[in-house]
């Protein structure tokens, strides 16, 4: 089960005008369990100002190319931890930190020769720098090609850093940015924004999609749909197609991914058993009422969270008895979900005795 552990913040640097990448130092005692894989996430557990927050980053720096453990926060308008990153966090203060955790990578392998396809809007960099240093490295035989998307020239994350690497693996890793106000003369099929016909157009000029492509999208909603629907016209196949959701991405979804709902379910109350850390704590929930998660946090039990939205995935625990369903998940792989796997902020008992166990995992 993921863990909350204080870590000592080793290095703070400036990427661009409103974003910030941050190093922790990882005692030798920790190491192993903030191994991580390319693309994962952490959460860090925040107190500003009495009131505790919990805001998931991803990992901008590889477990294979680098000796570091870094992520990146672009501070947003009224956010409170982002601001709070940005302004006044420093080098030698201490953050709770949970455990890596996520689903947005594939298994590398030093004998594939594939061809990756990704695309990153703004921040949704973060986790896709990951993957390309990690493949790169990892890979030989790999190549990338990266369409990356911004307001402007100024507004880059990593910019000189993802430059080097196109330089260092000419041939190889191919970066084609997207402005959608360039500060000065540009080429038309990378101007604009990153609607379906962008994409078709500069999949169309850009890649040869007759080869097989490992697809991974990662930024704002529209844009990540826009893709996800070319590549699909261009019949990539969906298990092909990673999209990673960050959490301020809800606020944007109409349509909520369904997952073995059935309607008008009378409303039962059930036996629900939490087995956490190797305890059992039994609870009597309503099908109708709070989620798993809520009723454990509301019984002071420390089950692990952060969004609470069916995107991070922190609080996925596995059916071990009985039956439940799932309001949202855009998390758990369809795999995962035949597994037993649910998103505890989503879950809801719908049956007589359930047994949920956070250690299973």
């Amino acid at each position: 089960m993921a863990k909350f552990h204080s870590l000592t913040v080793s290095n703070i640097r400036k990427e661009t005008d409103d974003c910030v990448s941050i190093s922790f130092n990882i005692p030798d005692n920790l190491k192993e369990e903030f191994r991580f894989i390319q693309g994962q996430y952490v959460t860090l557990k925040m107190n500003i100002e009495g009131e505790e927050l919990r805001r998931s980053y991803s990992l901008c720096s590889s477990p294979i190319a680098e000796n570091d453990f870094r992520i990146a926060s672009k501070k947003v308008s009224n956010g409170k931890v982002s601001n709070f990153l940005f302004e006044r966090l420093k080098v030698g203060d201490s953050l709770e930190v949970m455990t890596p955790m996520g689903n947005f990578y594939s298994k590398l392998d030093p004998s594939h020769s594939k061809n990756y396809l990704l695309f990153a809007g703004g921040s949704g960099i973060t986790p896709v720098f990951s993957i390309i240093k990690t493949v790169l490295n990892v890979e030989k035989d790999s190549t990338i090609k990266l369409f990356f998307g911004n307001k402007d020239e100024s507004s880059v994350i990593f910019k000189e850093a993802l430059n080097d690497l196109e330089k260092k693996h000419s041939g190889r890793f191919g970066v084609y940015h997207i402005f959608e106000k360039p500060q000065k003369p540009y080429s038309p099929d990378l101007t604009g924004l990153l609607t379906r016909e962008k994409t078709e157009e500069l999949l169309s000029k850009h890649v040869e999609m007759d080869k097989p492509q490992e697809c991974f999208i990662c930024g704002p909603l529209p844009m990540m749909n826009n893709i996800k629907d070319t590549l699909e016209k261009f019949q990539v196949p969906k298990e092909s197609i990673h999209i990673e959701y960050f959490t301020t991405v809800l606020e944007d979804i109409a349509r909520a991914e369904k997952v073995e709902i059935q309607n008008n379910i009378p409303e039962t109350i059930s036996n629900v058993t939490v087995i956490l850390d190797g305890s059992e704590t039994t609870f009597k929930i309503k099908s109708t009422g709070k989620s798993i998660l809520d009723t454990c946090i509301d019984n002071d039990l420390d089950v692990p969270f952060a969004c609470k939205g069916a995107v991070c995935c922190t609080c996925k625990a596995k059916i071990i008895s009985g039956k439940v369903t799932m309001d949202m998940n855009y998390a758990l792989t369809s795999h995962e979900v035949t597994m037993g796997y649910i998103l505890t902020c989503q879950s809801h008992p719908q049956s007589e005795n359930v047994t949920v166990s956070y250690d299973e995992i």
